[in-house]
């Protein structure tokens, strides 16, 4: 397999107030968007929101209940204050802040908010891993 993440689905209850978080947030809807699905490009790989139980049945999954699945979101920035600023954004839209920024056991600068359908995002400043022109981090590839 080659690797590569094109695509993160969010199953969510309420489509259309799914998709008014993230627009509020900056996200713009492809014109591909409808009712039953929205898709954002988020810097390279699609963020698409789709019914959560429609979600759980493609994949032939059980429907359970919201709550913490054991991934999280990231949205990296270039500083310690923009990781304040972005979550104070998340705030003003409708996230709830779970985790305040502070300084991480790694190194770095982070903290966390839950959008309206209870999915975690990480806010971090990671001072080891710098942006490329693109707006992509670049990790490094030593001789580990």
């Amino acid at each position: 397999m080659e690797p590569r993440l094109s695509l993160v689905t969010l199953g969510v209850a309420d489509i259309a107030r799914a998709r008014a978080f993230y627009e509020a947030l900056g996200f713009k809807a492809s014109s591909d968007s409808n009712e039953n699905v929205t898709f954002f490009d988020a810097g390279g790989v699609v963020l698409a929101l789709f019914g959560r139980k429609a979600l759980a049945d493609d994949a032939h999954v059980p429907d359970s209940k919201p709550g913490f699945s054991g991934v999280a979101l990231a949205h990296n920035v270039q500083s310690e204050e923009a990781v304040e600023a972005v979550l104070l954004e998340a705030k003003a839209a409708g996230a709830t802040i779970i985790k305040p920024a502070q300084r991480a056991f790694w190194g770095g600068y982070s903290g966390y908010f839950s959008d309206p359908e209870g999915h975690v995002w990480e806010v971090a400043y990671n001072p080891f891993f710098p942006f490329d022109d693109a707006g992509r981090l670049v990790l490094p590839y030593g001789n580990s």
